[in-house]
């Protein structure tokens, strides 16, 4: 393809070319000199003229390229002027006009548009070698398109912002980078002749939405805020005061702190019993106070709506606790007068329940194993601290302690013990600890006594013959605690829980042994212990001989004479 420069015959038009004034050429053009295209005739939209094809071709395809508006035209190709007239140039200069010929009659008109430099100004390039071929040279032009798949001329693009109310701002009017620039070379697929659709047939340019960018910056606005929300949250956390009442509180709130419970836990509680007004208040109260980590499980009667600091104060007090606290050795009848007292129930009432329903209590299936056992319950009321508070029932009450005192025998063995101390079952072993627990002054007393015990209750002992002979257990069958108790009477009484009277030991424990006494029972010293006095009602003393204990006997006797 001949390109043609800057030379002859290639010039910018006049402006006094006969093309844009008001006289041009009537006829044809001169022979061999600069040909004019001012008589072209020119159509409209109303009256299209469908162009005629001829045989003959050019051997070449030149362009002009018009440097003035950066637009390619060829020559010997079909033009258009955006107005429906269609003209033709074959490269030497003489215009040459069909679909209707020559109009000598009629004056010529400028295309729409035009640059006065510029002769073709404001008629598109061509369609890149896609038009029809009218000369008839199907070497020099592909073949044409059908009419109904040609492609509308491309409007010019204005070079200029429309402003606000013709434009958008090229933020929201979602243009790419890639479009602009390299799709316009001639040649190259994709280019601006090559687009269908939308304006001049570009491919239509993607529009950014104004809702879309409300919804980012409310969902950026939203972000901001939850992280000062958050923020906010952790300062108060760390840094600032908890939500808490004032004064001391009014009214009633019983509370039911359940065992092993941390600050957390029981701020819960007392928030939820409408106690304190939040749980980091508690803790933090609980913290400042020395004694706060000493609060233990148990029934609180404390008010309602009461700063936190009186609230860890009063829990800490013992007329806050409605806890029934079970002391190491007492007998079942003290424990049923005590549920008694603290359910508001009739005297009896506990103690009535127990005989009735001992079975479905949860005891341990090795408990009751002698049909003389006085209480099936005794030795299983397991000393320690229980909430007791009105609107429980008795036999609720009494498993929680049944329960608890199973877990601990668990542990301690008793089972595999009773083989190992040379008793029958692990209800003589809780029986040998209860007496452990009833004779012993002190916890030092108490592995001396059991030792005490396993030594009376040995064959070999020809001193006592099996005859483990102590007060307690005589005062037990009684419901009583005396200390001088008659040898006539107490040798003729054949109950047998009278241990003066029969061999071996009681039918059943006699009150409620604590861990020292159990730990002693499981684990007895050695020492040979068969006798214990205390003289002085403070001190228990052990010996081994008949002739040492019957010195310390004679002792006692004299300070009981004296008064002492």
């Amino acid at each position: 393809m001949t390109e043609y420069g800057r030379g002859p015959g290639s010039e910018p038009w006049h402006p006094e070319d006969p093309l844009y004034g008001d006289g041009g050429w009537g006829g044809q053009a001169p022979a061999g000199g600069p040909s004019t295209y001012g008589g072209q005739g020119q159509y409209h939209p109303q009256q299209p003229h469908h162009p005629q094809q001829h045989p003959q071709q050019h051997p070449q395809q030149s362009q002009y390229d018009d440097w003035s508006t950066g637009q390619q035209q060829a020559y010997g190709q079909q033009q258009y002027d955006g107005t429906g007239a269609q003209q033709q140039y074959d490269g030497t200069g003489a215009q040459q006009q069909y679909n209707g010929g020559w109009d000598t009659g009629r004056q010529g008109q400028v295309p729409y548009g035009g640059d006065p430099v510029d002769p073709y100004g404001g008629q598109p390039g061509g369609y890149a070698g896609e038009s029809a071929d009218y000369y008839g040279t199907p070497d020099a032009y592909p073949p044409p398109e059908p009419p109904h798949r040609r492609r509308p001329a491309p409007e010019p693009e204005p070079d200029w912002d429309p402003g606000p109310d013709q434009g958008e701002h090229a933020f929201f009017s979602g243009a790419d980078d890639d479009d602009d620039d390299h799709d316009d070379e001639p040649g190259r697929k994709g280019g601006r002749g090559d687009r269908r659709g939308g304006r001049g047939g570009k491919k239509p340019k993607k529009r950014r939405s104004g809702c879309a960018c409300l919804v980012v910056t409310l969902v950026f606005a939203g972000g901001l805020g939850g992280v000062g929300y958050f923020g906010y949250q952790f300062y108060q956390d760390r840094f600032g005061t908890s939500p808490d009442y004032a004064g001391e509180g009014t009214g009633t709130a019983t509370v039911d702190i359940p065992k092993g419970s941390g600050g957390y836990v029981i701020g819960q509680k007392l928030k939820d019993a409408g106690v304190v007004k939040s749980v980091d208040a508690f803790v933090s109260a609980q913290a400042q106070n020395p004694k706060g980590e000493s609060i233990q499980a148990g029934v609180y009667v404390l008010k309602k709506e009461m700063s936190a600091k009186s609230a860890v104060e009063l829990m800490l007090s013992p007329t806050s606790r409605n806890n029934l606290i079970i002391p190491e050795g007492r007998r079942n009848s003290w424990v049923y007068a005590q549920i008694d007292t603290r359910l508001d129930l009739d005297k009896g009432t506990t103690a009535g329940i127990a005989k009735k329903e001992w079975k479905s209590l949860g005891l341990p299936d090795w408990a009751n194993t002698s049909k003389d056992i006085k209480d099936p319950l005794e030795g299983f009321l397991y000393p320690s601290s229980y909430p007791v508070a009105k609107g429980q029932k008795p036999e609720a009450v009494l498993k929680k302690m049944v329960a608890q005192a199973s877990v601990k025998y668990d542990e301690l063995g008793l089972k595999s013990k009773a083989d190992a101390l040379q008793l029958g079952d692990p209800l003589q072993v809780l029986t040998v600890a209860s007496l452990v627990q009833a004779e012993g002054m002190t916890h030092d007393d108490f592995k001396k006594m059991a030792a005490v015990v396993y030594n009376r209750l040995k064959t070999s002992n020809t001193v006592t013959n099996q005859k483990l002979e102590f007060d307690s257990t005589y005062n037990y069958l009684k419901g009583q605690s005396e200390i001088n108790i008659p040898i006539s009477k107490i040798r003729s009484d054949p109950d047998p829980y009278n241990t003066y009277y029969h061999k071996g030991l009681p039918p059943g424990p006699i009150g409620n042994p604590g861990d020292e006494a159990l730990k002693a029972t499981v684990d007895p010293d050695d020492g040979g212990w068969m006798f214990f006095i205390s003289v002085d009602g403070k001190k228990t003393q052990f010996t081994k001989t008949l002739s040492e204990h019957e010195k310390l006997v004679a002792e006692f006797n004299e300070r009981q004479k004296n008064g002492d």
